[in-house]
């Protein structure tokens, strides 16, 4: 008997793992990967993520594998050009983008350093239940014997096709349909350049450093498009990059060093994150379009808020539903805003006038441009930001600054 599974071992699952753990509790960990794997994935991690590392002790291991800081953020708008700098939270300011095949591992390696067993190449077929109550797992480790193991509660961080949520009949809401589909591979050489997203009508291109002196280049496109992008990747993905010159620069300078990743299956929901003897961490519980790379940091910041709620619950501090259910209250109240905002940029249309507007003014103030930054990296709040008070006073001195 555990205290707790957690089903999958990336980047909800591992630190989830690692707290409770770390708080005493038996943890099994099961992912039916091995590790170091790699994952399709933005790769980044904004401040709110990298204060979780910093918090959690292995902010100093993540820059030993030699990942660069990101210290600043491009916005490329054609006719606009922004960039700024992220306000700190917790003295935390910088940002990365590391390999899931280092990341992962990372974390996994924390979970299994504080206590958590993990069994890796473990699948799950199932879970046990009683009266209505989720008991426990059934799997098997490859090529062995189904098994059942059971636990007080059970935590699906599998993500967006999460087996644990399908079983549990996790009900959706919020559920906008697949906007992007999208495409990344790793250059060398190239020069050095400031992280930038570059939107344009149809198209959303990012560059991040990444590990090995590499660079992670992505290119963002409507998901009707999936399958015309999908046979001939290549063509596809330089004629996006040439749509902005200095972009294409940039890459056609360096050496393109793997194949092509992507996906079109980017679903976007929120699901009710818990039930009795259940609960949902990650992508599983809540998933959006990649064109704000948030996953990552929003799963770290999810298994703190889920390992304090059954922490609470399992410590008789409160009831473990009631616990559960602050937590679900918690992650929306963090995620709906920049979820809406992402369902915005996913359309892949040009700004409205009135975003133009506010583009062109904060050419004049580099203050506000950092607090725009900060509204993709959670340490401004969207609607503080977007309030018409501080649009009004952006605006009203960028005029004067223009005039």
């Amino acid at each position: 008997m555990y205290d707790a599974i957690v089903v999958g071992a990336r980047c909800a699952g591992s630190p989830l793992s690692m707290l409770l753990a770390r708080m005493g509790y038996k943890v099994l960990l099961v992912d039916r990967a091995t590790f170091p794997s790699d994952s399709i994935s933005t790769h980044f991690v904004w401040p709110t993520g990298v204060d979780c590392l910093n918090r959690w002790g292995l902010l100093d291991r993540l820059r030993a594998t030699g990942c660069p800081p990101v210290h600043r953020i491009g916005i490329d708008l054609g006719a606009f050009q922004l960039e700024g700098a992220p306000p700190p939270i917790n003295s935390v300011a910088e940002m990365y983008g590391p390999r899931r095949i280092v990341l992962d591992k990372m974390l996994l390696d924390a979970a299994a350093e504080a206590g958590a067993e993990v069994e890796e190449a473990f699948t799950v077929t199932g879970l046990t239940s009683t009266d209505g109550r989720i008991t426990g797992i059934r799997g098997h480790e490859r090529g062995g014997a189904e098994t059942e193991i059971r636990a007080k509660i059970v935590v699906g961080a599998d993500g967006r096709h999460s087996l644990v949520a399908a079983t549990v009949g996790a009900g959706e809401y919020n559920v906008r349909p697949v906007m992007t589909c999208c495409y990344y591979s790793y250059w060398k050489n190239l020069p050095p350049h400031v992280s930038t997203m570059r939107p344009r009508p149809g198209r959303l291109m990012v560059t991040t450093p990444t590990h090995d002196g590499l660079h992670i280049v992505i290119t963002l496109y409507p998901a009707a498009e999936f399958d015309a992008v999908k046979s001939d990747i290549d063509c596809h993905f330089m004629d996006t990059i040439d749509l902005v010159p200095e972009l294409s620069n940039i890459v056609r300078s360096g050496e393109r060093v793997e194949r092509y990743y992507g996906t079109g299956d980017i679903p976007n929901f929120f699901r009710k994150p818990y039930g009795d003897g259940w609960a949902l961490a990650g992508d599983a519980g809540y998933h959006k379009d990649p064109c704000t790379a948030q996953g990552i940091s929003d799963a770290f910041r999810a298994a703190e808020w889920l390992a304090d709620a059954i922490h609470a619950g399992f410590s008789g501090a409160r009831p473990l539903n009631e616990a559960l259910a602050e937590y679900h209250r918690i992650r929306d109240e963090h995620a709906m805003p920049v979820y809406e905002m992402t369902m915005g940029l996913a359309t892949l249309d040009p700004p409205p006038p009135e975003m133009q507007a506010l583009y062109a003014a904060l050419i004049h103030n580099p203050a506000e441009t950092d607090r725009l930054v900060g509204t993709f990296a959670g340490t401004v709040p969207i609607p503080e930001f977007f309030s018409p008070e501080n649009v009004g006073r952006i605006m009203s001195k960028g005029a004067a600054a223009a005039g």
